[in-house]
């Protein structure tokens, strides 16, 4: 004899909820979920206070658009002696990348950005991969000197700035900003512990 179960639509939806809150997606305690990611929050604060540092050095030494120069240069080599450091990479993602290399690559990357696009309040997330770890932390512009590359073109940034972007950069989208906007995310990953 066949047994007929009737469930209550309104249910279903709670039900899923209390599904997802219950479980830890990483498999992981609270305790090591939140070690994990203080670790890679750590690492992306270092990261961010060492380029604004250099960023800065390089505004005082010569301008913006010597600061450009120094980006093109530097910056890249700065985050892969950082991330050799703490034996992880370390990059820096946007949909609207200045540097070829910091574009969007996975679809993780895409659905990602877009949760943290629509969710303003949303500043990190941690991710379990099958073999690594993948933290994304939010990265806003919050300080009057980004506007001077990255704000308005015709208001904030200068000529000769523009004109050193656009040689180093043909296909530079990282421009038109405005001050606390959403550019991008550090995004750092590791491999798990055996």
């Amino acid at each position: 004899m066949k047994k007929t179960v009737y469930v209550n639509l309104r249910v279903i939806p709670l039900l899923v909820t209390l599904i997802i809150v219950s479980c830890n997606q990483n498999g992981l305690s609270e305790k090591e979920t939140l070690a994990l990611r203080n670790k890679a929050d750590s690492i992306a604060d270092s990261s961010q206070k060492v380029l604004l540092q250099n960023v800065a050095a390089a505004i005082q030494k010569g301008g913006t658009e010597y600061a450009v120069d120094f980006c093109h240069i530097s910056a890249l080599p700065i985050t892969d002696s950082l991330a050799k450091e703490a034996g992880m990479t370390i990059q820096r993602i946007s949909d609207k990348n200045r540097n070829p290399g910091n574009t969007l690559k996975t679809k993780t990357d895409y659905s990602v950005f877009d949760e943290f696009k629509r969710k303003s309040t949303l500043s990190d997330t941690l991710l379990t991969e099958k073999d690594k770890y993948v933290y994304y932390k939010r990265i806003n512009l919050g300080m009057p000197t980004c506007m001077k590359c990255h704000g308005n073109p015709t208001v904030d940034i200068e000529e000769k700035t523009l004109r050193k972007i656009a040689r180093f950069y043909p296909n530079d989208k990282a421009v038109g900003y405005t001050l606390n906007e959403f550019r991008g995310l550090w995004k750092i990953a590791w491999t798990k512990a055996e």
